[in-house]
């Protein structure tokens, strides 16, 4: 495959960067490749968007048909992603994954136009388009076992949850957490915050507001804390293992992101969301010519939510890998319904 970084021309499409030309071995696809527009905080935030991009990058080189991803731009409107998509519709790029909610109203608009082209949207189920599929997870699921961890794993009994803005989406991983700790220790400490109420806000994307909040949580006493906020969250594992203390991460293994590694050994484990697997298997679904079309789910049954234990500290408390690997199990038993709000 040929590589080039390229740049989109147009106003408010952002940066562009791994840009192919190929065709699949199959000969049965006939785009020009993947089309992958990120959320808030872009590649690099060791979290979602990189979880993204690793589907990306799997699909590319099993399927071998190129793509192209694209950096959001500074304070961006609807606008700016319709035009985003509409370029790369435009371009011949199928499927086109709009990387989170704030995706909805472009990929709603794109898609109308661009009927032949099956696009994708991760965090939002409210497109019926029979080109669109939406791709959503149950992170109450995943969040459930990271609150039986951190309680577990506290030494205080006071835990902490960081949301990055204040919205539906991330009150469930809060409920999920919360619901988790809980079941270990009715009375457990449960420090709660929020970075921003609006995603403009840099709730997702400002790792300073994320340090600060994990700082404010460990002087009250929080030992072990939870971030769901993107790529402020690298600040509040920042905060963690400054203060020896546990985070523990969200979406991707965080323990395995180079970015992370001087702070690793502070990373308890990983509410993880399989966005990868989704951005794959929808590219998977186009190649083969059965693309996927309307809701998506992923759970703890389907591969869709977990938990990573990459760290050797963590497989050694066995206490808490047995709680939550009997968590995990009792929710796929349907021994556990897990809370949304």
């Amino acid at each position: 495959m040929t590589v080039a970084v390229v740049a989109l021309a147009a106003a408010g499409c952002g940066k562009s960067s791994s840009d192919s030309t190929s065709t699949s071995e199959s000969g049965k696809y006939s785009g020009k490749g993947i089309g992958l527009a990120y959320d808030i905080g872009g590649k690099g935030d060791q979290s979602f968007n990189d979880a993204a991009y690793s589907g990306f990058q799997k699909a590319d080189t099993e399927f071998k048909i190129g793509g192209r991803d694209v950096e959001p731009s500074d304070n961006e409107t609807d606008a700016d992603k319709v035009q985003r998509l509409e370029q790369l519709a435009k371009s011949g790029y199928n499927p086109i994954i709009g990387v989170g909610f704030v995706y909805a109203p472009a990929v709603k608009e794109v898609s109308a136009k661009y009927p032949k082209i099956t696009f994708g949207i991760i965090d939002d189920n409210s497109i019926t388009s029979k080109n669109v599929a939406d791709m959503v997870f149950h992170e109450e699921q995943s969040s459930y076992l990271a609150g039986v961890a951190a309680a577990k794993a506290t030494k205080k009994n006071h835990v902490g949850f960081i949301g990055g803005v204040d919205i539906p989406l991330i009150h469930k991983f809060e409920a999920g957490f919360i619901q988790g700790a809980q079941s270990v220790n009715p009375k457990i400490k449960i420090e709660e915050q929020y970075l921003t109420q609006t995603p403009q806000e840099g709730g997702f994307s400002s790792p300073d507001k994320g340090e600060n909040a994990a700082n404010g949580q460990i002087d009250s006493g929080a030992d072990v804390i939870y971030a769901a906020a993107g790529l402020s969250g690298q600040g509040v594992i920042k905060a963690a293992a400054e203060h020896k203390i546990w985070a523990i991460g969200v979406d991707s293994d965080q323990y395995k992101q180079d970015a992370l590694a001087k702070y690793k050994d502070y990373i308890l484990g990983s509410a993880l969301k399989n966005v990868g697997g989704a951005v794959y298997d929808l590219t998977k679904s186009v190649v083969n010519g059965k693309p996927l079309t309307g809701e998506v789910r992923g759970d703890l049954k389907s591969g869709g939510v977990g938990f990573a234990d990459s760290n050797p500290k963590y497989q050694a408390m066995k206490d808490v890998v047995t709680a939550v690997d009997k968590a995990k199990q009792d929710i796929i038993d349907g021994k556990v319904t897990v809370k949304t709000q």
